[in-house]
């Protein structure tokens, strides 16, 4: 993540919005009175669904399972779940 200060934003604002949309930068403004961070908006709502996954129960527990299943190779192609392709 880079930082820039609140100025140097201001300057480079359409550049940066630009930048964060197109190429999933992220930015940290600094300002004497906090500090505001600038991404595109799929990456924020990808943020927030990851969070709202993660509060659910069991929800780790049963990601570490799977991860664990597929590292293990007890997997099925999509062949197997769907059929072949019409």
């Amino acid at each position: 993540m880079t930082t820039l200060t609140a100025t140097a934003a201001r300057k480079e604002f359409f550049d940066l919005v630009k930048k964060a949309a197109q190429g999933h930068k992220t930015y940290r403004i600094q300002h004497p009175q906090g500090a505001a961070v600038l991404m595109s908006e799929e990456d924020y709502e990808g943020l927030l669904e990851t969070l709202e996954l993660l509060s659910l129960p069991d929800f780790r527990k049963r990601l570490k399972s799977s991860i664990k299943q597929m590292k293990s190779g007890e997997t099925v192609s999509l062949t197997e779940v769907f059929g072949d392709k019409p």
